[in-house]
């Protein structure tokens, strides 16, 4: 089935709905850890159909795993049993080196296997949209730098940092576009680096490319949501909405109310609730509290879509995510 992604988007406004980044904490449904279902496109596809069944998402959001794509460039990964993949150190070192990096074909490394993993969720879950989670384009081109060397690279060689993320660009067009082929109804796009630029370098080194793989993979039926958890989002709220993305999910670092007054009313806004410190580590009475506070704050706001700030860490408890849709509803129905 096919959605229209607008209309599906001003629904879940309406009604309410929740749409968190839920992917990993399917581990203990399935009793496996995260180091065999970032490996296996079958247990992800599970994953995604077990938490469908769990929960009333509004979606059903594949992993946000983003190493994914630094790895089919040549990155070096971190794998865990417990926790997300994580880069380890450097792979672009001086221009020469971005002159020289190829962009690799889709499905390089493990890309196939996420890729195949949606387009077996997608045969399952009938009920709702499925999005798929890739990197952003200037996060992807940091992780190919090293996240904290590349803010001295924008000044120090941004010619080299716009070569690589050109080609990271690319490299996530074709990517977004395997995902479209394989029957994602959108991308949940992580640009989470570009939050710890400032106003002007995220203009120049974000938002411009995220706008030219909005442009290339968009469509009625195909959303691209926005994502960024960083500090400095209020800042730049002008340049992120320039992208022309469906939606925009911001973390836990902002004031959500501060941010939906400066945006169009029109404009779908998702986010942001603690994923870390309320959902992960928090007690079932704190995420309630924490739910309720947050809906109240944006009560008047008919954009608005509840979310966690980021994707939920893999061993949030189950208990835990069951009372943030039991507050949603039972707020709902008061």
């Amino acid at each position: 089935m096919k959605y229209n992604t607008r209309q599906w988007l001003q629904q879940t406004a309406m009604d309410k709905k929740a749409m968190p980044i839920l992917s990993f904490p399917c581990i203990s449904l399935l009793g496996v850890t995260v180091k065999e279902l970032i490996s296996d496109s079958t247990k992800q596809a599970e994953g995604m159909i077990k938490i469908a069944e769990e929960v009333p998402s509004a979606a059903s959001v594949s992993l946000m795993d983003l190493s994914v794509e630094a790895e089919c460039f040549g990155a070096q990964v971190q794998f865990s049993d417990s926790e997300v993949p994580a880069i380890t150190g450097r792979l672009i070192n001086t221009p020469d080196e971005a002159e020289e990096l190829k962009v690799p074909p889709v499905g390089a490394a493990r890309s196939g296997i996420y890729i195949d993993a949606i387009k077996k969720a997608k045969s399952s879950i009938a009920d709702r949209p499925v999005f798929a989670g890739i990197i952003g384009p200037f996060s992807l081109a940091a992780r190919l730098f090293d996240v904290t060397q590349v803010m001295f690279d924008c000044y120090d060689e941004p010619d080299m940092v716009h070569a690589v993320t050109e080609k990271a660009t690319d490299f996530l067009i074709e990517y977004a576009m395997s995902y479209k082929s394989a029957g994602a109804d959108g991308i949940v796009m992580a640009e989470p680096v570009a939050g710890l630029l400032s106003p002007s370098l995220e203009e120049e080194f974000s938002s411009p490319y995220v706008k030219k793989i909005v442009d290339a993979v968009q469509d009625e039926s195909f959303a691209v949501i926005y994502h960024n958890c960083g500090d400095n989002v209020l800042y730049m709220l002008d340049s992120i909405l320039k992208t022309g993305a469906s939606a925009y999910h911001f973390g836990n670092s902002i004031d959500m109310k501060e941010a939906l007054s400066k945006l169009p009313d029109e404009t779908f806004v998702m986010g942001n609730l603690d994923p870390v410190g309320v959902l992960r580590f928090g007690t079932p009475e704190a995420v309630r509290s924490a739910t309720e506070e947050l809906l109240k704050l944006v009560a008047e706001k008919d954009n608005f879509i509840i979310s966690s700030g980021c994707d939920i860490p893999p061993e949030t408890p189950w208990e835990n995510i069951r009372v943030f849709f039991e507050t949603i509803k039972n707020y709902g129905d008061k």
